[in-house]
C-alpha cells in the first residue's frame, strides 16, 4: 500500500493528495463526489478538457481564474461567446491559453444547450454509469479509460462536443462519481454514495 499515505489526521490519502493543501483539499472534498447539476457537469467536462496533458494541480490553481473567464461556466453565456471573447481568453495570463481548448470550450457549451431536448447533459453523461466499479488497491490497477468512457466519447462527439476523449471522459467519471477509483484502504474509498 504504498500509494496510500497516512496523514497527521490519521487519514489514509493517495500519494498525489497527501502532501499539497490544495490537492488534499480537493481529495477530502470533492474528488468522486456526485455532480448531477448542468453547470457542474459543464465546468467539470470544460476543467478535464483544458488538463489534457497538464497536471491537475495547474487546472485546480487556475479555477477560480477560469471559472471568471468563462462566466463560473455558464452554458448560456458561454455559448454566446463571439471572437472577442475568444481574443480575451487567448491572452488571459491567469487559465491556459490554448485555442483548441478554447474552442472547445465555447463549443461545448452550445452542444450542452442542444442536448437540452433529448433530457440533458447530466441524464446523457449519467447514462453511461457501469454496472460495476473498479476496486484498485495501487495506482497500477488504475485504468485510464473504460468500455464507458469510450462509449461516452464517441456519444459525445456525435452529439457535437470536441476534446472530449476516452481518457479524459474516463478522468470526468471519476471526478463527478460515475466511478470510483479511491484506492481501496482510502478514507474517501464509497464515500460518494453512490457505490458502497
Amino acid at each position: 500500500m504504498d500509494d496510500l499515505v497516512t496523514g497527521d489526521d490519521g487519514l489514509a490519502r493517495p500519494v498525489w493528495a497527501a502532501h499539497d493543501e490544495l490537492l488534499r483539499h480537493y481529495y477530502d472534498t470533492e474528488w468522486g463526489m456526485p455532480v448531477r447539476d448542468e453547470r457542474g457537469l459543464f465546468e467539470r467536462l470544460s476543467l478535464e478538457a483544458f488538463q489534457s496533458g497538464l497536471s491537475w494541480a495547474t487546472i485546480l490553481r487556475k479555477r477560480e481564474n477560469f471559472r471568471a473567464a468563462f462566466a463560473n461556466f455558464d452554458p448560456e453565456v458561454v455559448a454566446s461567446f463571439g471572437a472577442a471573447d475568444r481574443e480575451r481568453l487567448l491572452h488571459d495570463a491567469g487559465i491556459v491559453r490554448n485555442r483548441r481548448k478554447v474552442d472547445a470550450t465555447i463549443t461545448n457549451a452550445r452542444a450542452t444547450i442542444a442536448l437540452r431536448e433529448q433530457g440533458g447533459l447530466v441524464d446523457f453523461i449519467w447514462g453511461f454509469q457501469p454496472s460495476a466499479t473498479p476496486a484498485p488497491r495501487d495506482f497500477s490497477e488504475v485504468p485510464s479509460q473504460s468500455p464507458e468512457s469510450v462509449a461516452l466519447s464517441k456519444a459525445l462527439k456525435k452529439a457535437g462536443f470536441a476534446h472530449v476523449g476516452p481518457t479524459t471522459m474516463f478522468a470526468l467519471m471519476e471526478a463527478v462519481g460515475i466511478v470510483d477509483t479511491h484506492l481501496v484502504g482510502s478514507w474517501r474509498r464509497g464515500s460518494s454514495g453512490v457505490w458502497s
